[in-house]
């Protein structure tokens, strides 16, 4: 999985989570958020990242920090991945198969939010097990960067993509 320099690119971002979490002490609540964002450049670039504050502008923010170092490039074919795979992460896991084109996206909020920023179209998922949004959206990043395109592999074997693809 290669990390990708972000430092000049037009990545929009999506919050897919926001989390408060609440600490009893002896003074009354300390409330803290976290916040977790999905950033991509809609051409098969994608990434997340989690931020934590006291403030919840500031966990996005931070959120936003984190997912600008984590990006990945995700293999396309047209509109849609080149074949069927099921990302894990813990007890999340993500069946993605290709589709048509004009079936669109077809895929729940943590998954849809990945899956748009990184500029796939046409695509069936499946969220499986965990419905934790940090899990699911990590088993689908983790599910994304395993997809391989006909050159990867072609390359890989020493083939032509004519021989791979039959």
């Amino acid at each position: 999985m290669a990390l990708i320099d972000a430092s000049n690119m037009e990545l929009t971002e999506k919050v897919v989570a926001i989390n408060m979490v609440s600490k009893t002490v002896k003074g009354g609540r300390i409330r803290k958020f976290s916040a977790l964002i999905v950033v991509g450049d809609g051409n098969g670039i994608v990434g997340f990242g989690l931020g934590k504050s006291s403030e919840v502008p500031d966990a996005i923010r931070k959120g936003i920090e984190d997912a600008k170092k984590n990006l990945i490039r995700v293999s396309l074919k047209g509109t849609t991945i080149p074949h069927e795979v099921v990302g894990a992460f813990g007890a999340g896991r993500v069946l993605m198969r290709p589709a048509a084109p004009g079936t669109g996206v077809i895929a729940g909020g943590p998954v849809r939010a990945v899956v748009e920023m990184a500029g796939i179209k046409d695509i069936r998922t499946k969220s499986l097990r965990s419905n934790n949004p940090c899990n699911v959206v990590r088993a689908t990043i983790n599910g994304l960067a395993s997809v391989n395109s006909a050159e990867e592999v072609a390359a890989k074997r020493g083939k032509t993509v004519k021989e791979i693809l039959g």
